[in-house]
């Protein structure tokens, strides 16, 4: 088992490698455009630092129902990587010891670790009182097994994060995969069902919504409006707030990008949409991006990217806070993502 782990995290940093090449090369190389490090030097925000840890991104697997097109995690059925309790204990030694207050949990579909619902018990005993789940809603319809999740995060008023492509069936479905929205939406009744997303709930239940070719999203603000409209009037569903998230040249989408002849554009985009007022509220600088093997990264991007925090610290089994605060946060040309228009990160726009 350890063998094959071993070839698995091979692999996967001979592909990281292959995709900074590919990034670093080319437009940024000969000088068409500048690097993002040289982008941040001209405000003085070089080098990026980390400040207090706030919140604690954990991956707790590749594994997901869903293949969807623009996944920066290429996840799906046949990922194996999982995490396993010894290291989800020494999370919660994490938790118990700093000061987080946020428990991110992602995937994969998080929901499919068999220890999920355990993890998210022990947290909370933990004193964990802030739960996200970043939930592809079809998860929910998926498995007898899984239909009682809006009750299970009810009961520990899990904050819950679903991906949406769009309202309409003919988009969402061509992202992620036939039949995707309609079990999207039984979900999200059912979520509504149980309180997700009514006004004035504290069951905070959002959507994400995420660009399905090669070009920015739109106002955030506009686009909330819309998505709350035709999902109240085509469905009854009530939701909290639209994240508008870019999507980051990385994994899955940069294949895309390059597959459709569309990367050099894509970057000349976002390095013309780059606004330096984002810089400061990325969300790597208040966030530890945790992988399913323990590993600490400062965001899950650079997770995908096998580029680990710059610190002697490089696993959640020899944590230390004061070693890991102030450092310089890892950065590479695929950062514009986050800093383009309004700035974009996990919580949505940043500026």
């Amino acid at each position: 088992m350890a063998t094959k782990s071993l070839h698995k995290r091979e692999s996967n940093l001979a592909n990281s490698n292959k995709q900074l090449e590919i990034l670093s090369n080319g437009i940024f190389q000969s000088g068409e455009l500048p690097t993002f490090k040289n982008k941040i030097a001209e405000t003085n925000q070089f080098p990026l630092k980390a400040k207090k840890l706030e919140v604690l991104q954990i991956n707790v697997g590749y594994m997901c129902n869903q293949v969807c097109e623009h996944c920066h995690v290429d996840a799906g059925p046949d990922r194996k990587e999982i995490m396993t309790r010894e290291t989800m204990l020494q999370c919660l030694e994490v938790i118990k010891n700093t000061g987080a207050h946020t428990l991110d949990l992602t995937g994969g579909a998080p929901e499919m670790n068999p220890d999920f619902r355990w993890f998210v018990e022990e947290a909370a005993k933990a004193g964990i009182k802030d739960f996200i789940v970043r939930s592809n809603l079809t998860i929910i319809r998926a498995n007898k097994k899984y239909h009682d999740l809006p009750e299970f995060f009810k009961k520990f008023n899990i904050h819950v994060v679903s991906s949406m492509p769009h309202w309409t069936r003919g988009k969402t479905d061509k992202q992620r995969g036939d039949g995707v929205f309609d079990k999207s939406i039984k979900a999200l009744q059912e979520l509504n069902e149980v309180g997700y997303g009514m006004p004035n709930s504290n069951l905070r239940l959002d959507l994400v919504y995420n660009p399905s070719g090669a070009f920015l999203p739109g106002d955030q603000t506009s686009m909330q409006k819309d998505f709350k409209k035709a999902l109240k009037d085509d469905f009854d569903i009530e939701f909290h707030n639209l994240f508008a998230i870019t999507n980051l040249p990385i994994s899955r989408f940069l294949d895309y990008l390059i597959a459709s002849e569309n990367y050099e554009d894509y970057m000349y985009a976002l390095v013309e949409a780059y606004n330096p007022v984002a810089v400061s509220n990325v969300m790597c600088t208040n966030t530890i991006s945790v992988s399913w093997d323990g590993y600490l990264y400062d965001c899950d991007f650079n997770q995908m990217l096998e580029l680990p925090v710059n610190s002697k610290i490089k696993h959640i089994s020899n944590y230390n806070e004061e070693l890991l605060e102030g450092r310089d946060i890892v950065i590479s040309q695929h950062c514009y993502g986050c800093t383009a228009g309004a700035g974009s990160s996990c919580q949505g726009v940043v500026a």
